[in-house]
């Protein structure tokens, strides 16, 4: 059991940064002028590239450098270029989905979240499925727990405690409002021409 601490300790750091990711990229959705957005959804995107970047390489190579490892990408050590770049490709699709998720749900991580988990346990299981080819047998048990998931998913989206809109000003209001301001600069300059 101490032997899976570690990774379950690592599995769990990653559902927690991921699961703040989704509400923090929500905080990056346009205000809109005039109905028209001011920024693509894109545009947080490339930030989000850039913290990639500067922690995947720097990080990378510290790590690197503690471990005694080689910083050869040739001969023996290509696969490790090959499908670091597949794996980062497929990371960085899976962000921009995620960022457009985000976006076009006006920041709505509470639908956007749960399915990209239960979704990517499912599609974990199924390639791991197809990489061991016909000549494994597949426990029904697996499709149970895919059904599962996605109906932990579509409870967790419908019972998950929302935020109230701001209540939208009513006709009355808006008239008491100027009312309790004080009389219109057009009131005041009416009342003070002389009446012929």
């Amino acid at each position: 059991m101490s032997k899976m601490l570690i990774p379950i300790l690592f599995a769990l750091g990653t559902a927690i940064f991921w699961g703040c990711y989704g509400p923090t990229i929500g905080n990056a959705q346009s205000p809109r002028v005039d109905g028209v957005p001011l920024w693509s959804p894109f545009k947080p995107y490339v930030f989000i590239g850039i913290a990639y970047l500067v922690i995947a390489i720097i990080g990378g190579l510290v790590m690197m450098g503690v471990k005694g490892d080689s910083f050869s990408y040739t001969g023996e050590y290509f696969p490790t270029a090959k499908w670091g770049f597949l794996a980062g490709t497929l990371g960085a699709f899976g962000a921009v989905c995620l960022t457009t998720a985000m976006m076009t749900s006006r920041g709505n991580a509470l639908l956007v979240m749960p399915i990209v988990f239960g979704g990517a346990v499912s599609v974990s299981a199924v390639v791991s499925v197809i990489r061991l080819h016909a000549g494994t047998t597949v426990s029904p048990l697996l499709w149970v727990g895919m059904a599962l998931t996605v109906l932990g998913v579509i409870l967790v989206a419908m019972n998950t405690p929302h935020g109230h809109a701001p209540a939208k000003p009513t006709p009355d209001a808006t008239v008491s409002h100027n009312d309790d301001a004080g009389p219109l600069a057009s009131d005041v300059n009416a009342a003070e021409e002389p009446v012929t």
